[in-house]
């Protein structure tokens, strides 16, 4: 489907354009809810539905991309996501604020659709999911330390997600136009590993769940708890996520040494601890600990869990629907957080994140751990038309131009 190219830029573009609005989640909520006559729940909720739309398309796009073809899907997604986040940022209209997020996520869903489906196509898939969360690491991290200093709007988030999608659509006419060979036997291939792929599907949906729940509402965590200002807050994030670019890089220096097993299970215990730590936070130490170290190790784990959802179907189709089943759990993050903090408190929302997180991390190292016969890629039937009956032979005739130019066609030649 996709051209494995040593470095396939298009793809890690579109990877960075389309993970963009999670990892602009605080500030987005935390403007929505300053900005705009909103409680921090509807904020949250607010997030949530730009999150669940981004992961709707996944759902309904994952087996779609061959079909609608991997450009037109890139370029389509990408205008969605700047005409919605657009809308959003430009109005402080309730209603066009709620459609602009929500359209504004169904092209980031479908951005990251076709990024996963042709990341998992690439020969080393870890490599190249590495260079995309490194992509979005970096930009959102600069965008942390920019935006605190260029006012108040709600819309300045919004707009930085946006002018991405612009920047990235040229990009997006590098990728094919359709699959090479549309009506093959590969067409109606069931899912392979079926039962690995449920459960490390369902399994991402807790453990992003988890984890977006706090993301969602560090900010505030910041601001209200450790009594920081929203400039300090942003210094923290952007540290946090430039130390997520080391994880990243370390974790791409390393590949499959490891194994999956190892760095899911150890490094989503550790993420565990850091949650509760960073949840807990009353002053910047302990706040900047905890969330420096957290966004260390996040990146980490989820290129290696996407890197085994991409093992588990060479299609990508695995890769696409666990990464959908992650943003779903990312889109209900901010408001069960929203919930939590406000009916239970922060330490206490922090302490029951980090449990689920203990636990979902057994089905997950179980699946790292089932060893997989490997499936191989599936090639395009060639039907050939044969004649009935041979054509005839004259002698030993010369093959040559004269001799393939005066055979019928269906002769089998050309």
């Amino acid at each position: 489907m996709f051209a494995r190219t040593t470095t396939p830029w298009p793809l890690v573009a579109l990877f960075t354009a389309g993970y963009l609005a999670a990892y602009l989640l605080p500030t987005t909520v935390g403007r929505l809810d300053t900005g705009l006559p909103l409680s921090a729940t509807q904020a949250g909720a607010i997030g949530s539905a730009l999150l669940l739309s981004s992961a709707t398309a996944g759902f309904l796009l994952a087996s779609r991309v061959d079909r609608f073809g991997p450009r037109r899907l890139a370029r389509t997604g990408l205008l969605l996501a700047a005409a919605g986040y657009g809308t959003a940022a430009l109005t402080s209209t309730l209603p066009l604020v709620i459609a602009g997020a929500i359209v504004g996520g169904f092209g980031s869903g479908a951005a990251t659709t076709v990024a996963a489906t042709g990341i998992a196509a690439q020969r080393d898939p870890h490599r190249t999911t590495t260079l995309g969360l490194l992509g979005v690491s970096a930009l959102a991290g600069a965008l942390y330390l920019t935006i605190p200093h260029l006012g108040p709007a709600h819309g300045l988030p919004l707009a930085a997600i946006a002018c991405t999608a612009l920047l990235v659509l040229p990009l997006a006419g590098r990728l094919p136009t359709r699959a090479p060979t549309p009506q093959t036997l590969r067409t109606a291939t069931p899912l392979p590993h079926l039962r690995s792929g449920l459960v490390l599907a369902a399994a991402l949906f807790f453990w992003s769940l988890a984890q977006n729940s706090l993301w969602g509402v560090s900010g505030r965590i910041g601001v209200t708890q450790a009594g920081l200002t929203e400039v300090t807050v942003g210094a923290v994030f952007a540290v946090a996520l430039g130390a997520g670019l080391l994880g990243v890089i370390g974790a791409g220096v390393l590949g499959p040494r490891l194994g999956r097993a190892l760095p899911i299970g150890a490094g989503t215990a550790l993420i565990a601890g850091c949650i509760a730590l960073s949840a807990a936070a009353t002053d910047l130490s302990t706040f900047a600990t905890g969330e420096i170290a957290w966004n260390t190790l996040y990146p980490v784990v989820l290129s290696y869990v996407i890197g085994l959802a991409a093992s588990l179907d060479p299609r990508g189709r695995w890769a696409v629907l666990v990464g959908s089943a992650s943003s779903l759990g990312t889109a209900c993050g901010p408001l069960i957080g929203s919930l939590l903090s406000a009916r239970a408190g922060f330490p206490a929302m922090g302490a029951l994140l980090a449990l689920g997180l203990l636990l979902v991390t057994v089905p997950m190292t179980a699946v790292a751990l089932r060893p997989r016969r490997a499936t191989a890629l599936e090639h395009p039937v060639v039907e050939i038309p044969l004649e009935a009956v041979p054509a005839q032979r004259t002698g030993y005739d010369m093959a040559g131009p004269r001799q393939a130019a005066a055979a019928t066609p269906g002769s089998g030649t050309g």
